[in-house]
């Protein structure tokens, strides 16, 4: 078309335009809209900050130890851990309780072995109020399975673990799991293989019956243990041999501590070291090494002999004490 030619009016007489671009660009929104590839959460104003995220609980701990170095060495231990926390530390067990009563704890570590109230004495107190774990370095079976039965909720002989397998094993307890040692767990493989359970008697050194004269007032709205600790207490005078008692006064001159008392009563009644290990639930060596201290504290060189002192039907010399 020549240059000086106008477009042809269209049919309402004005001159037509150029047409429109086939796809009409919508319209600028006052607002941006969000970008749906931008999944980020927006900042939160800073007039109005949002409220921290709670930390995550740490599990909180108290350890009952006699020896302070021990107790140092598991607070540096566990609390090391990003989830754990020694909240209290205890030298004996009646000090345990009254941290673990003050605390309420996750978990209590637990010696057995320790001055005043030991650990086996005051278990039955503590699992009222929070999981026990044994943490000692007692290994007698009779000494394990006592603990057991009194509620705790595993057993850890020192020397026998690594730093990893304790923190695991304080975790476990406070979610219910079971953790044994070899001791432990070959005490409770021997208690399966025989298929009955260990006669209950005193347990070494006086062991358990710290609380018979003084018990720890239980803790509030919890039910006293089912099974009086006075019943743990070491019965010094008796004797399993038929026909008799015997003089109690004359027992104690000798000082036998409450396993000797056990063994020399069992010795009376004639029975063979074989039979006083099954008994006791103790390995031959441990009777041996129990009669080699009673026949020294007794004064005696043969079984018959020392029978006749523990009876009261030796002839007293005067010349020496028993």
């Amino acid at each position: 078309m020549p240059d000086d030619v106008s477009p042809a009016p269209d049919r309402y007489g004005a001159a037509a335009h150029r047409p429109a671009p086939q796809h009409p660009s919508p319209p600028i929104p006052l607002t941006p809209a969000p970008d749906p590839r931008n999944t980020a959460i927006p900042s939160p104003s800073p007039f109005f900050p949002r409220p921290a995220a709670p930390a995550a609980e740490r599990l909180r701990v108290v350890v009952a130890d006699d020896n302070p170095v021990v107790r140092a060495g598991l607070g540096v231990l566990l609390s090391g851990r990003a989830d754990i926390q020694v909240v209290a530390e205890a030298a004996d067990g009646r000090e345990a309780y009254e941290r673990t009563l003050e605390h309420r704890p996750d978990v209590v570590l637990l010696d057995v072995r320790m001055p005043g109230v030991d650990g086996i004495s005051a278990l039955p107190h503590l699992v009222g109020i929070a999981p026990v774990l044994m943490l000692t370095y007692s290994r007698e079976s009779e000494i394990v399975h006592e603990a057991l039965r009194l509620g705790a909720g595993g057993y850890l002989v020192h020397g026998e673990f690594t730093a990893n397998q304790l923190v695991q094993a304080v975790r476990d307890t406070k979610d219910g799991r079971a953790n044994f040692t070899v001791t432990a767990a070959d005490a409770l493989l021997a208690h399966m293989r025989h298929g009955t359970p260990p006669q209950r008697g005193p347990l070494p050194e006086g062991l358990g019956s710290a609380l018979a004269t003084a018990p720890v007032p239980p803790p509030p709205h919890t039910a006293e243990p089912s099974e009086s600790l006075s019943q743990l207490q070491p019965v010094v005078g008796q004797s399993s041999v038929s026909g008799g008692s015997v003089s109690t006064p004359n027992r104690q001159q000798y000082g036998l501590s409450s396993r000797e008392v056990e063994v020399m009563d069992l010795i009376a009644s004639g029975m063979s070291n074989q039979q006083i290990a099954a008994t006791c639930f103790i390995s031959e060596k441990t009777v041996k090494n129990h009669i080699n201290r009673i026949f020294t504290k007794l004064h005696s060189a043969t079984r018959s002999e020392a029978i006749a002192h523990w009876l009261g039907t030796a002839p007293r010399n005067p010349g020496r004490q028993p």
